[in-house]
């Protein structure tokens, strides 16, 4: 039976807004690792979507799935079941060329222990992203002075990792995920390695980021500083998520958060 124009035109405009309106969707994923003889359920069937520009926090306790659901939408893992959707492309179909283009174009990677070259200065480490995706050198030292200053390291571009402090370190790992101009910033426990105040400048700055770039920033976190400026928060226990939040549902103060 052929599907009638209005019906087609409905299917259509339905996929238009889904690549319009979401940068990331992850549909029943489930992942299992089999270690020994014990196989341990990861994630038991997540749905997950992130809109354009939209900053989310996700949140549980170690084991929960937290971890392997991050893997998940960056690339760096495939699910035994479901589908993860990058700007609508599903990623498990994509063979390991046609993912590294993907992660090097529309990821951006922030680690917890920053993974910079330590021989290699601030603008050889922002660069590096521009030089695999094929920019000519020139243009990709222009760029990353450019994001570098941007990120208020405009004084360090010849500093090694070694000659600065952890708040500049994690500045240089930002300014790196921004290399690529990614749709989306992933950032793993950004604030782990940080005082209190460096924390907080580095949330700042990822915020500012998210609000002046248009970048959708998903970060994985145990700091109750960064659901402050989160649009939403994704709760994940024994590899499902429990329940999604909006910032405007939670009363965060000082050392303490209540559900309203």
């Amino acid at each position: 039976m052929k599907q009638s124009p209005e019906k087609k035109e409905t299917a259509e405009q339905a996929e238009a807004s889904l690549s319009t309106n979401y940068v990331v969707r992850a549909i029943g994923v489930k992942k299992v690792y089999t270690m020994g003889a014990e196989k341990v359920h990861a994630l038991r069937g997540v749905d997950f979507a992130v809109r354009r520009g939209e900053y989310i926090s996700i949140m549980g306790p170690s084991g929960s799935g937290k971890s392997t659901l991050f893997n998940m939408i960056g690339g760096l893992d495939k699910p035994n079941e479901g589908q993860v959707y990058i700007d609508e492309v599903d990623i498990a179909a994509l063979n390991p060329v046609e993912l590294a283009w993907l992660r090097c174009h529309k990821v951006g990677y922030i680690f917890q222990t920053y993974n910079l070259i330590t021989v290699a200065t601030a603008l050889d480490n922002v660069m590096l992203p521009m030089t695999f995706a094929g920019m000519q050198q020139a243009d990709a030292q222009d760029k990353a002075i450019k994001i570098l200053e941007r990120v208020g390291l405009g004084e360090r571009v010849l500093h090694k990792p070694l000659q600065m402090s952890g708040g500049q370190q994690q500045r240089v790992a930002i300014a790196r995920a921004l290399a690529n101009s990614p749709s989306i910033i992933l950032a793993d426990e950004p604030t782990a390695n940080l005082d209190k105040k460096t924390g907080l400048q580095i949330i700042n700055l990822l915020k500012e980021l998210n609000m002046t770039e248009g970048v959708s920033i998903i970060t994985a976190t145990h700091d109750h500083k960064m659901l402050d400026i989160s649009d939403r928060i994704a709760w994940v226990r024994d590899g499902q998520i429990e329940k999604f939040q909006k910032r405007s549902e939670l009363e965060i103060k000082e050392g303490e958060m209540h559900v309203q």
